[in-house]
């Protein structure tokens, strides 16, 4: 059978699958959070969060023209009750491809790197399996167009014991087919960015957070932003939990973390061009969006600049489940709300 058609098939199966799991298993905060009153104020829908089963969340809003706001509700660390802290660092999950396309436009404009190179050209000896490896570009990864299947939606992947390394991680898609051809389709994949970074830490012959963190960072002052958990001390983490376990996943380690005035503040950056000269500017414009949403084992965030009303958003929230992403959605969704009302009424 051809592999789209198999896909089609697939993917109509699981329409009936999924709305039968919604009528059966509904994600009821998150719907009653979206049917509720709108309150009048940020502090007010955040404190109603950790009632629609968050255990801690962390807003900041950078509105141009007015001081900086923190909001906080809920817990830091259920086991010692300590309070949601507004400066705790926070595992930023795919926040960070924002951070590696900024990397990599610059690297673009170096001349170390062409949109146009062929992982193959990297990576020869993975030919055979990798499908499509010598028509798949670096514009193509960066823009989820790849076709790579995605190494964390593998069965042998596990969010509570993750791989030990990007080799080991890599390994879990080879002989996997592709999700499709490269460059006809859509489709996020944690794989692009896992053999980017590889492709960047290769051309710069050093990590690429180095490169990000001299080059980025320290101009820009953000000095809560960090590669991994073993450069923090853990007791800075907020915990991160999932609904019905007792145990927390703080250390585990999930690549970058940082401060939400951190995060805020690189938005608020990327957004303006700071980062950038004219030319990389319109490198950037081309491959990657300049907000992102973040999901690992205990830890929701999301981090937007909102052009209408001049606002940075992010949230940060350290509970997942499949009914809390919902209910993370629609809260940050309403804070939103409530910051267009109260600034454009």
């Amino acid at each position: 059978m051809n592999k789209k058609r198999l896909v089609l098939i697939l993917r109509l199966i699981m329409i009936p699958i999924a709305i039968i799991s919604i009528i059966i298993f509904p994600p009821w905060h998150g719907i009653f959070t979206w049917i509720s009153p709108l309150p009048d104020t940020v502090d007010q829908q955040v404190e109603d969060a950790v009632d629609r089963g968050l255990d801690g969340i962390i807003v900041y809003v950078d509105t141009e023209g007015q001081p900086v706001r923190t909001y906080t509700a809920g817990v830091n660390n259920r086991e010692k009750n300590q309070p949601a802290n507004p400066d705790a660092l926070f595992k930023i999950a795919s926040i960070a491809k924002l951070y590696d396309a900024v990397v990599l436009t610059k690297l673009v404009d170096d001349g170390l790197i062409n949109l146009d190179d062929k992982l193959s050209d990297f990576y020869p000896e993975l030919e055979g399996k990798i499908e499509y490896i010598n028509e798949i570009t670096i514009e193509m990864m960066v823009k989820h167009r790849s076709g790579l299947p995605n190494f964390t939606d593998q069965e042998e992947y596990r969010w509570d014991a993750p791989p030990a390394n990007a080799q080991a991680s890599l390994e879990l898609i080879f002989d996997v087919p592709a999700d499709f051809e490269p460059d006809e389709e859509y489709a996020y994949s944690n794989t692009n960015y896992l053999l980017l970074a590889e492709v960047m830490n290769q051309v710069l012959g050093y990590d690429k957070f180095e490169y990000l963190r001299k080059e980025v960072l320290i101009p820009q002052g953000l000095n809560r932003t960090f590669a991994q958990l073993s450069d923090v001390d853990i007791d800075h983490v907020m915990k991160g939990y999932y609904v019905g376990v007792e145990e927390d996943f703080t250390d585990l380690d999930f690549g970058m973390l940082a401060t939400a005035e951190d995060v805020g503040l690189f938005i608020r950056a990327l957004n303006e061009g700071s980062f950038f000269n004219e030319n990389e500017k319109a490198i950037y414009d081309s491959i990657y969006e300049y907000g992102h949403k973040g999901w690992v084992l205990g830890y929701q965030s999301i981090a937007y600049y909102h052009e209408d009303i001049d606002t940075v958003v992010v949230q940060f929230v350290n509970t997942v489940s499949n009914e809390t992403e919902l209910t993370t959605q629609v809260v940050y969704d309403r804070i939103v709300r409530i910051l267009r009302k109260n600034l454009l009424d």
